[in-house]
């Protein structure tokens, strides 16, 4: 696994600035490279994952108020105007071999340009090994404030 050799901290204090903020989220995503980006989105319950993938949706095109978390489908696809999008939540996984029936890595192996944003993806070292960026969502010092570690290559 390569080390990731950027990084960027970032602050928002509400659901808007957290939609806002993907802009810049996703333009880093973007410029990773060619084909497909394949993202793991990590932070507590509640802490803005699923908000945030609503702004990169926004952002790429697709409707903010389709996006919702697939905590229960596993995986959900938006079609964008830009890229395609995939919203992957591994949370009810428990072993490697499970990823293969979700098509993960068909998803990650293919030519097209996409983004594969996974949400409790860290928890399974074939994510972590093939992820090319990882954002950390905290919390901050009130309830709206989110902090946001950004580490890609």
């Amino acid at each position: 696994m390569m080390p990731y050799t950027r990084e960027k901290r970032l602050r928002t204090r509400s659901v808007a600035g957290t939609h806002a903020l993907a802009e810049t989220i996703t333009e880093i995503l973007r410029s990773a490279g060619k084909g497909p980006r394949l993202v793991i989105l990590s932070g507590d319950l509640g802490a803005g994952k699923t908000t945030l993938v609503q702004g990169i949706a926004g952002t790429l095109g697709a409707s903010q108020e389709e996006v919702s978390s697939p905590t229960f489908t596993l995986l959900h696809e938006y079609p964008t105007t830009k890229v395609p999008l995939a919203h992957l939540d591994l949370y009810r996984l428990e072993e490697e071999r499970e990823l293969e029936g979700i098509g993960l890595w068909d998803l990650a192996s293919g030519t097209e340009d996409s983004l594969i944003v996974v949400e409790w993806g860290e928890r399974f070292p074939s994510v972590v090994e093939r992820a090319d960026a990882e954002i950390s969502i905290g919390h901050g010092e009130n309830d709206t404030e989110r902090l946001f570690h950004v580490r890609w290559r």
